[in-house]
């Protein structure tokens, strides 16, 4: 008791009537250490912040395609602040404290031979990037909803299975895994919501009336006098996906439904890379790096993470400026520094995205990357913004509304099945 009201960077050790053990003197004399979460209530108070951002930026980026802006536009927007966050993380709790050999700050890391575990970071990076790019063509094929159902579950399928045995299995495998067989049959339910929705769409617009039709009375027309605005439309209707589809700026009538779904399972695979991959940037499981390097601070990693994030999306965007897919029209680099319309919103986007992603990897630090990605019930948001924002599933038919609440009852069983089995990582 004595000990501890001594001031750390000013004693004598010949005062001292007894022997200080090494380890504990090591701690006086290191001052204030980093801020890193430890706690097992710290780390699930991290999952739930970042499963609110995460659940919402999707429907932020929906809300602006929807409304005509151009895909390359918010996701060149929302990339800058991205990183932005990324940097906030990396000067704040990455400076805190004082810089040892055990746990060095963020700018002492810089400078160290750490280049293993930075190219693993910043792999994560690249593969969330290039999904995240991916799911903003999947919500207009398939909508918010299964998308995100159904990316998350194969986040959690493959990612949480690899982060299971990479955290030396210090999640409990008998719930875990149970939790993972829950997920697959939320993503069979996904797909089957989609299909399901697709065709009740299409008996809607068979009783388009006539003003709406093309010239062989059977398909919506791209434009026509008698029109009328999206948001004066009933949720759900034939007009309202009329009007929608018209004002949209990536077109899907009249585009099979397998195109969303390839995109969806592509985008998919992507996100279950990520995490494993800052899992090994962190900890070096594989033994890579040098000895007496230190390992990567969950704010370093992020920093590169987020780099390579912000690169690869810089350069696919810029391309699809002047080379866009599917059928998205083309623009130019000017024109998008024009394009102030939804911008605001776009950078929001991001910051959410980026702290929610920081978050995430914080909370996995503490209680195991595999029981972090609970975080993937951001569906639950992603759902609640899309019925509430966008009317998806309005007027659908009993058979869809089952599917919907099959599946996302299957979800939030996983969820809670997969917190359940967290466990508590040793520290180092």
């Amino acid at each position: 008791v004595e000990l501890l009201n001594f001031d750390s960077h000013n004693y004598d050790s010949s005062d001292i009537p007894f022997v200080i053990p090494e380890s504990l003197e090591r701690k006086l004399s290191s001052g204030l250490k980093m801020y890193v979460v430890e706690s097992k209530g710290g780390a699930i108070a991290c999952m739930l912040f970042s499963l609110f951002f995460l659940g919402t930026w999707p429907a932020i980026m929906t809300l602006l395609e929807r409304r005509g802006r151009l895909p390359q536009h918010t996701y060149l927007d929302y990339t800058i602040t991205n990183l932005l966050a990324a940097v906030i993380i990396a000067f704040t709790l990455g400076e805190i404290g004082d810089s040892t050999a055990e746990s060095p700050n963020f700018l002492t890391q810089l400078s160290q031979d750490n280049w293993p575990s930075v190219l693993f970071a910043m792999a994560g990076g690249i593969v969330l990037s290039v999904g995240n790019l991916s799911t903003q063509y999947a919500w207009a094929f398939v909508g918010l909803s299964v998308v995100e159902v159904v990316t998350s579950s194969m986040t959690v399928v493959i990612g949480t299975t690899l982060n299971y045995f990479l955290d030396d299995k210090i999640n409990n495998a008998a719930i875990l895994f149970p939790g993972v067989g829950c997920f697959l049959v939320a993503v069979c339910l996904g797909s089957a919501v989609h299909t399901s929705n697709a065709a009740d769409n299409r008996k809607k617009l068979e009783s388009l009336p006539y003003d709406y039709r093309d010239e062989s009375g059977k398909s919506p027309r791209n434009g026509n006098a008698s029109a009328v605005p999206v948001e004066k439309t009933e949720y759900g209707t034939a007009v309202f996906l009329v009007e929608l589809e018209k004002r949209r700026s990536i077109k899907v009538f009249g585009k099979s439904i397998f195109i969303g779904l390839a995109i969806t399972f592509f985008a998919g695979v992507n996100f279950s890379l990520f995490s494993p991959a800052f899992n090994l940037a962190t900890n070096d499981q594989w033994h890579l790096l040098k000895a007496g390097v230190p390992h990567l601070t969950v704010y370093t990693a992020f920093f590169y993470f987020s780099v390579a994030c912000f690169i690869i999306a810089l350069v696919l965007n810029i391309t699809f400026l002047y080379h866009p897919v599917l059928n998205v029209p083309k623009t130019t680099f000017s024109a998008y520094l024009r394009d102030w319309d939804g911008r605001g919103w776009a950078f929001l986007a991001g910051l959410l995205c980026g702290f929610g992603n920081g978050l995430q990897f914080m909370g996995g630090e503490a209680a195991g990357y595999a029981a972090a990605d609970a975080v993937q019930a951001l569906p639950l948001v992603s759902t609640f913004w899309g019925i509430l924002i966008f009317g998806e599933y309005r007027k659908s038919s009993r058979k869809t509304y089952i599917l919907l609440v099959s599946m996302l009852f299957m979800f939030i069983v996983a969820v809670g099945v997969l917190m359940a089995s967290s466990g508590h990582r040793k520290q180092q």
